[in-house]
């Protein structure tokens, strides 16, 4: 199995209810997310996927997240824009991106601060 782990940010706005008091006032983040997509092949260039497809992918992802407000976005509507919703929204927006290839996501991590992160494994 091959791996390759790419790097991105987006800052956004959220507020949840139920969690601890403090986040269920309106504050932001500077999220960093960590994706990891995997594969059995590689190709005839010897590479499981370009870099740059994945990066291209992910910047689309990122616009639909960056400089919003969370709460705000039809998929969240009904749920709340955690960490580990963040996660899973990116996740099947990447996977969509990935059908027509052999290279499934297999981790999306994704950093609220330096030392908080939420894990979704596939």
């Amino acid at each position: 199995m091959f791996e390759l782990k790419l790097l991105t940010h987006f800052a956004a706005a959220h507020k949840l209810e139920m969690v601890a008091q403090k986040c269920e006032n309106l504050h932001g983040h500077n999220w960093k997310v960590e994706v990891c997509v995997a594969g059995e092949t590689l190709d005839k260039a010897g590479v499981l996927m370009d870099f740059g497809d994945v990066k291209k992918y992910l910047a689309e992802i990122m616009q639909k997240l960056d400089h919003k407000y969370l709460n705000e976005l039809d998929y969240f509507e009904g749920g709340q824009p955690t960490s580990e919703n963040i996660a899973i929204f990116i996740v099947k927006e990447l996977q969509a991106s990935l059908d027509h290839t052999s290279v499934k996501v297999s981790r999306v991590n994704v950093w609220e601060s330096e030392n908080a992160c939420a894990s979704y494994i596939i």
